[in-house]
């Protein structure tokens, strides 16, 4: 039998002792409440079905997050710890104070469509933003389940809708954005702006697999960057061409680089000395809002690099093997073909079809 006492600040407190089990305490605000968990609790045990939901109940989704941003994004990608910090700040501004056993999925459901209807980049909170919080939410609670021993049953998120990934982004560059961009990024002051933007738009690689190049990876002769740690964990061979091929040679023979440094592309040293790769992310916001390229982000131009090597002839297949998509499905949200190239494309089809139907001329 349980042992209920009252407490002297007027609640009851109830202690099970039972053999083979943790002792396990509670307290109430009624001794009716008491008595009830109490029955509950020991029903349960002899039933060999009693889970200690304790932990669940005390530990906040706050002090959650800060123990899995501590042990768990500590072992992911740079990129990706940064982007989980990001969205653990909002999990906790919005569910903070909620314990992990009192997270429903009706909760979480209501913190999905108000994260949709609030103010985004673009209007609104993007669905893969929502989505990607849910599914950091989601991880939280897998890793609760089975490695911190909370008593928890179920993850409440996988019993909710998710919002749809969306078509992804279409913007492309006009010619003459694309004119004045590259002016701007000449005429900076530090030359390596000019040079990242151009590789970027020349080879569709991502921000950080250019900011992180070292000096080993490239090869000017063969005309190839060899890339070690890509966002799919995986590694790709890049071919570069003739434009591509004299930015890096420009970048390489950097006479500002110091003789220690074997980054591409370097910034000034931190604290500790040490220097790390060229952090143009400022720059490139104040440049874009300078000339007004409305909605257009650097990761755009890895958007155009790719749908100008559909463009340019090549099978899907050989630009994966360059951009580094895994799968074909993503490689079509990428790729936006400009109608007015598929219509000239069209009348080129239209006009070799035309010059092999004529008859042979007579001999």
């Amino acid at each position: 039998m349980a042992t209920i006492v009252k407490t002297p600040a007027g609640t009851w407190k109830a202690v099970i002792r039972k053999t083979g089990w943790p002792t396990n305490a509670k307290t109430f605000r009624t001794k009716r409440d008491a008595e009830d968990w109490s029955r509950r609790t020991e029903d349960e045990m002899v039933r060999g079905v009693y889970i200690q939901r304790s932990g669940s109940e005390r530990m906040t989704l706050e002090i959650a997050l800060k123990r899995y941003l501590t042990d768990i994004t500590p072992t992911k990608k740079p990129t990706t710890q940064r982007g989980e910090i990001s969205k653990a700040k909002k999990l906790t501004e919005h569910l903070g104070k909620y314990s992990l056993a009192a997270l429903s999925a009706d909760t979480i459901a209501n913190y999905r469509d108000k994260r949709l209807n609030e103010p985004g980049r673009a209007g609104t909170t993007s669905n893969n933003t929502v989505r990607l919080e849910l599914a950091l939410l989601s991880h939280v609670f897998t890793v609760a389940i089975q490695e911190w021993g909370l008593g928890l049953t179920f993850n409440p998120v996988l019993n909710i809708r998710k919002p749809s990934p969306g078509e992804g982004r279409n913007r492309r560059l006009s010619p003459d954005e694309e004119r004045r961009l590259f002016a701007e990024v000449n005429r900076h002051s530090n030359p390596m702006l000019g040079w990242i933007v151009g590789i970027a738009l020349e080879t569709g690689m991502r921000s950080g697999e250019i900011a992180s190049l070292r000096r080993p990876q490239v090869d000017t002769e063969r005309r190839i960057v060899r890339l070690v740690d890509t966002k799919n964990d995986g590694q790709r061979t890049v071919p570069l061409s003739k434009r591509a091929t004299t930015l890096f040679k420009a970048a390489m023979i950097n006479p500002a680089r110091p003789s220690d440094c074997n980054l591409v592309f370097f910034g000034e040293p931190g604290k500790d000395g040490k220097r790390r790769p060229y952090a143009f992310t400022k720059i490139w916001g104040l440049l874009v809002k300078k000339l007004q390229l409305s909605d257009f982000r650097f990761h755009d131009l890895r958007h155009e690099a790719v749908s100008r090597l559909v463009e340019g002839g090549l099978s899907d297949q050989e630009v994966s093997s360059i951009s580094g998509h895994k799968s074909m499905q993503m490689l079509k949200r990428y790729t936006h073909l400009r109608s007015e190239d598929l219509v000239a494309r069209l009348d080129s089809m239209s006009k070799r079809k035309k010059s092999l139907a004529k008859p042979p001329k007579a001999v």
